[in-house]
């Protein structure tokens, strides 16, 4: 049995803008545009619950009240298809227990670091989850969801994780990159530094930050004091990276797939793989996907 305090809260940064996706985003939070027909921000709190977490925290801003609303109950909707003995069940994963599902308000954009800070009073001194909804992470069939393999992890090794990929290491330059330590696993490595975007012949390796976290509520205080970096922004990296070395800190290598959700092009690859895995539907897109090639 862990001896480590349960992860059973989770933090989603939901505040942002969404410029890239406008006009689509004008009046929609980009959170709620579907992959085929779930919306982005189902699977990454779908993601949340496998893993056992029961405290759902929404960081938004101006215009994002849909997002909670998503996650309420629709009584004319579901009264009116329950009166025509329509199924509803296609809506169970959008339930919440009342208290479960919390928000806070990013009144000013400044950045992830700031974002996760504003959650620190329903955070409290237990240690959380952060999930960034536009790294959409889909499990190997059968397998189980990013999450869940870093609660696992922390179970065993407690601390601070991340999840992280490999990538060629002509993209490392793209992203955050982890300095790796002593390997304990295939999939679990001991983190010694974190390097943003580096220059390909200066990265410490190809294993990059991928949206997933467990921090200790240590990196409150962290945040509290800390300066502005890149972008002229509060970067949760730079908190995180200050953490290393005072307490332990795990990279946890994902077994499955990510799509960057955050970009147009990335968006519509998760689209196309997701549906050309659905029984229901996968055949016809297939044959769509291979019409439309064949032009």
């Amino acid at each position: 049995m862990s001896h480590h305090k349960p992860i059973k809260k989770a933090v989603f940064p939901v505040a942002g803008l969404g410029t890239r996706f406008l006009p689509a985003t004008k009046a929609i939070p980009k959170e709620l545009l579907p992959i085929v027909d779930r919306p982005l921000i189902q699977y990454a709190v779908d993601e949340a619950r496998e893993a056992g977490i029961e405290q759902i925290i929404f960081v938004t801003g101006r215009g994002k009240t849909a997002i909670v609303e998503h996650f309420d109950v629709a009584f004319e909707l579901e009264t009116t298809m329950e009166e025509r003995g329509k199924d509803m069940s296609v809506l169970d994963p959008t339930r919440a227990t009342p208290g479960d599902i919390i928000t806070v308000r990013q009144q000013v954009p400044m950045g992830l670091g700031h974002a996760i800070w504003c959650a620190r009073a329903i955070v409290g001194d237990d240690p959380f989850a952060i999930l960034l909804p536009d790294e959409l992470m889909i499990a190997n069939k059968g397998g189980t969801g990013c999450m869940k393999q870093m609660v696992e992890a922390y179970n065993e090794v407690g601390g601070n994780l991340i999840s992280v990929l490999e990538v060629p290491e002509e993209e490392v330059s793209s992203y955050g990159v982890i300095a790796p330590g002593e390997t304990l696993s295939e999939t679990l490595t001991e983190v010694t530094g974190l390097v943003e975007k580096p220059p390909v012949e200066e990265a410490p390796s190809n294993k990059i930050i991928s949206g997933r976290y467990i921090l200790q509520p240590e990196v409150m205080r962290t945040l509290e004091t800390q300066g502005k970096g890149a972008g002229g922004e509060i970067q949760l990296t730079d908190a995180m990276a200050k953490m290393i070395g005072n307490q332990a800190f795990h990279a946890v290598t994902f077994e499955g797939n990510r799509y960057d959700c955050g970009s147009k092009t990335g968006f519509v690859e998760a689209t196309l793989a997701l549906a050309l895995e659905r029984e229901d539907m996968g055949s016809e897109v297939r044959a769509i996907a291979e019409r439309l090639l064949a032009r």
